[in-house]
């Protein structure tokens, strides 16, 4: 299993990067577009939609709301960003209130539009952020994984406090924590490499615990999901490394916060 993660990593790694640091405009779009689509074509399964058929379709129509924002100009709006805050409040709740409320978003359709307020604002976000350039890109890319390391090495050091046992018994608070500590310490790094204000560096720090925190969020959204669904892996597309959403379950969170806050925060 190591030996296959580390020669999935070795080729997808530099692709990826590639992908979000050297494209720009339209071919940016469609690069992070297939990222996203690939991460639906796995919702739909989290969302109880076994045929592969209706799978494709579904897909399919979130590739086609994807060419409406981008004909529209809404690819750069800030509107589906507020969308997406709103819709991780509600995540929120149901995380926190599993399996106690199931029932309000149990059904295949809900799980479905529960999909399309995590994955869409996500793929703007992304837009939104290296239209900006590249650099809180970067930082935010960065952010989300400082704060697993940083979670991964508190939690297995000091963590003793579940965060969340009914959703992800591995996770605790002290992992949080760490997860925190480092982050809060990258953003005091950017905002020296940056030559922000003492204002501006602030103001980071802020920003970073908020979209740490949502981060976590993001992990235990796909979490429930799944244990929901009783499977493992959102799938096995990515060998040894599970599905794409796996990999970006934090970011469907924090990269759509990050990107709203960049747009209402002068400072940065």
């Amino acid at each position: 299993m190591l030996k296959q993660r580390i020669i999935t990593a070795a080729w997808l790694a530099p692709l990826v990067l590639a992908g979000l640091f050297s494209l720009q405009g339209g071919a940016f779009a469609f690069f992070t577009a297939a990222i996203v689509l690939l991460g639906a074509w796995e919702w739909s399964n989290l969302a109880g939609v076994q045929r592969a058929t209706h799978r494709a379709i579904l897909v399919v129509g979130v590739a086609l709301l994807m060419v409406l924002l981008w004909q529209s100009g809404g690819v750069l709006s800030p509107w589906p960003l507020w969308v997406a805050a709103v819709g991780w409040l509600v995540n929120l709740y149901w995380v926190t209130r599993y399996p106690a409320a199931l029932s309000q978003w149990g059904s295949t359709p809900r799980r479905l539009l529960m999909g399309l307020w995590v994955l869409l604002p996500c793929w703007i976000g992304f837009n939104v952020l290296r239209d900006s350039g590249s650099v809180w890109l970067l930082f935010v890319l960065l952010l989300v994984w400082v704060a697993d390391i940083g979670a991964y090495f508190a939690g297995r050091a000091w963590g003793k406090r579940k965060l969340a046992p009914q959703v992800s018994p591995g996770k605790s608070w002290e992992g949080v924590v760490g997860g925190l500590t480092a982050t809060l310490l990258l953003a005091l790094v950017f905002s020296a490499w940056q030559g922000l204000s003492w204002s501006g560096g602030l103001v980071l720090l802020v920003v970073t615990f908020f979209v740490t925190l949502v981060s976590v969020l993001g992990d235990l959204l796909e979490s429930m999901l799944k244990r929901y669904r009783k499977i493992k892996d959102s799938s096995q597309l990515l060998p040894g490394h599970g599905g794409v959403l796996d990999r970006i379950d934090s970011l469907t969170a924090a990269v759509p916060l990050f990107a709203l806050l960049y747009t209402l925060v002068p400072n940065l």
